[in-house]
């Protein structure tokens, strides 16, 4: 399943290109409830070591994010060629007009905090198509008109001034490189009060539930070492200890 994406480059229109959707509701729930911290150290295990978005803070407090990345590249500023990539249906109206249900914009700007690379127009159309999140590695602008739609958003600062100060709109639905995290549209972005990562398509179904049993064998730990016992053996979970930790699992 996926969605599909149509390429736009000069204003000339080429063929489709399917972005992958593997995230069914029970993923999605699933994936809700478990911290950033986990995920990461589950792609850790498997050799995955670079997802965590960097330095990137969320918006508003106490929110969770998960959906599926839809990508917009920002490259450097040119004056001659600012023409032909700033007008009409340029990469970042696309980016936003393309959003279906569930997606997550996110977004390359090359970790440049002083020139703004989404608004609150383009977070609302994003928003009013079903969007879940804004995910930009360089600064807001209207920060608070953003704030006020409530939706998780996260980015490396806020600044007044246009895209056009730094930036040119270049492309979307590309593989794109953010806050060091190399994203591939369909990749799964799970966020919370520590910040936001890229969980690999492939890797979806088996690191979200990696991730809640690890979560639930700290759970026991955090219930035995609230107790007063030492971190010893619980944390991480020992073999000479898992029977004991099966029965708990049985009785709640």
């Amino acid at each position: 399943m996926g969605g599909v994406a149509w390429r736009v480059d000069s204003g000339v229109v080429s063929e489709p290109r399917t972005i992958p959707t593997v995230l069914t509701d029970e993923l999605r729930a699933l994936l809700s409830t478990v911290a950033t911290a986990t995920i990461t150290a589950q792609l850790q295990q498997r050799g995955v070591r670079n997802t965590f978005l960097s330095g990137l803070r969320p918006l508003l407090p106490d929110q969770r994010l998960v959906g599926r990345a839809r990508t917009l590249r920002y490259v450097a500023l040119r004056e001659d060629l600012l023409p032909q990539y700033q007008g009409g249906i340029n990469a970042q109206r696309r980016a936003a007009e393309a959003t279906e249900p569930g997606d997550v914009l996110v977004i390359e700007a090359r970790d440049v905090p002083d020139a703004g690379t989404v608004g609150d127009i383009y977070a609302m159309r994003s928003y009013a198509l079903g969007g879940v999140g804004v995910i930009t590695d360089g600064a807001l602008r209207d920060t608070g008109a953003i704030a006020a739609l409530g939706k998780p958003v996260y980015h490396r600062a806020s600044h007044g001034s246009t895209w056009s100060r730094h930036h040119m709109p270049f492309s979307n639905d590309e593989p794109i490189t953010c806050a060091g995290v190399f994203v591939v549209p369909g990749d799964v972005i799970v966020g919370d009060d520590d910040g936001a990562v890229v969980i690999p398509a492939a890797l979806v179904e088996e690191v979200a539930l990696a991730a809640a049993a690890q979560e639930e064998r700290e759970a026991f730990a955090i219930e035995r070492v609230q107790a007063g016992e030492s971190t010893v053996g619980l944390f991480p979970l020992s073999p000479e200890r898992q029977p004991e930790f099966e029965a708990w699992r049985a009785a709640r």
